[in-house]
């Protein structure tokens, strides 16, 4: 029994680790689709039925580019950088459910690739070394533009974290667990965290915008002011490395809020659908399956907003940025904390006497 689950976790992290390169190249696709549709454009258009095909020519290009590394640049740095960010942007969706539980045969099979119950911990540790990529390809390019664009992106991380994190504080006092899964299982139904924490939400929100270097908060890597920011010299799939990786953390920070706030898997009535069954186990298994397509609708709404507000709004001066990260979210972070924590009290003081 413990090698068929083995085996079944190694073919999920696999197939988790396909579907975000696939989300990720094709998220380039509709992001040009949608700027498209915003700037009363056609969009990519030649390659293939309606471009569906763009991205692979995309790949196909970054794969075929000539390979070029400065010649006054740290090789082995210079290199390291891009691996390093997409590493870690491929890491950190292992703790993420994107499911219930199958059934299949005498055996239970979770849809998450590690159950752990420091998920978030987890999370955010592995995000934070995802600056050390931007930070080193930056540095070993050696050239001021991409300097100033990795030290951009450090101290914006940096800045952001923090409000970020306070921001989860709220959602662990309420759930009192780090546990992706706890806290999705607690959001059965329509009981999501949304209702109960707006502002964790909204700061949470913001947060994400500027640790995915999104507009408004892509100062990193302004083309008006750093040429391209810490990837300025690059090319060839280390480019392309970073690109992904962007696109990735898109993708797991959109599942995490889906996680945290929205239910995850989680959508109205489920309860009822799983009993309407005669047998329990295909009730569970088609209430799962439906589970998945829900957690992921959740996902591509959040991606279709990301890409809304990067041809929407106008970015960010730099020091608009800092003072937005510590002297309104830090503190709406905090006093969000105390609002939890009093409400919490006067919850149980009404409930329990």
């Amino acid at each position: 029994m413990d090698s068929v689950v083995l085996i079944y976790k190694g073919i999920y992290i696999l197939a988790i680790f396909g579907i975000s390169l696939l989300i990720a190249t094709y998220s380039t696709y509709f992001e040009r689709k949608i700027a498209a549709f915003i700037q009363d454009r056609v969009g990519p258009n030649r390659a293939g039925p309606m471009g569906l095909l763009q991205p692979l020519a995309d790949a196909g290009k970054l794969f075929f580019k000539e390979e070029f590394i400065p010649a006054n640049a740290n090789k082995t740095l210079f290199i390291l950088g891009p691996g390093i960010a997409m590493l870690v942007a491929a890491m950190t969706s292992a703790v993420i459910p994107f499911g219930d539980t199958l059934i299949l045969g005498e055996t239970s099979f979770d849809l998450i690739a590690i159950d752990v119950n420091i998920g978030i911990l987890y999370i955010f540790a592995v995000v934070s070394l995802g600056v050390y990529g931007l930070m080193i390809g930056g540095w070993a390019s050696n050239n001021k533009f991409s300097l100033l664009g990795a030290i951009r992106a450090a101290s914006q991380n940096i800045s952001y974290e923090l409000a970020m994190g306070l921001s989860l504080i709220a959602v662990l006092m309420l759930s009192g667990s780090l546990s992706l899964k706890v806290i999705a299982e607690q959001q059965a139904g329509f009981n999501w965290n949304i209702w109960y924490q707006p502002l964790g939400f909204l700061i949470f929100l913001i947060c994400a915008f500027a640790e995915t270097n999104r507009t408004p908060f892509d100062l990193p890597e302004s083309e008006a002011e750093l040429i391209g920011g810490y990837h300025t010299e690059y090319s060839s799939m280390k480019l392309g490395m970073y690109l992904f990786a962007e696109y990735i953390n898109i993708f797991v920070v959109s599942a995490v809020m889906a996680t945290l706030y929205f239910g995850a898997y989680n959508f109205p009535f489920m309860e009822n659908l799983r009993n309407a069954f005669d047998d329990p186990v295909l009730g569970n298994n088609v209430v799962t399956i439906l589970g998945v397509g829900v957690m992921f609708a959740k996902i591509f709404a959040f991606i279709f907003f990301f890409m809304w507000v990067r041809w929407t709004l106008p970015r960010f001066r730099y020091d608009q940025l800092m003072k937005l990260g510590w002297n309104i979210l830090i503190p709406l972070a905090i006093l969000n904390i105390l609002l939890t924590g009093g409400g919490i009290l006067l919850y149980d003081y009404f409930t329990q006497g």
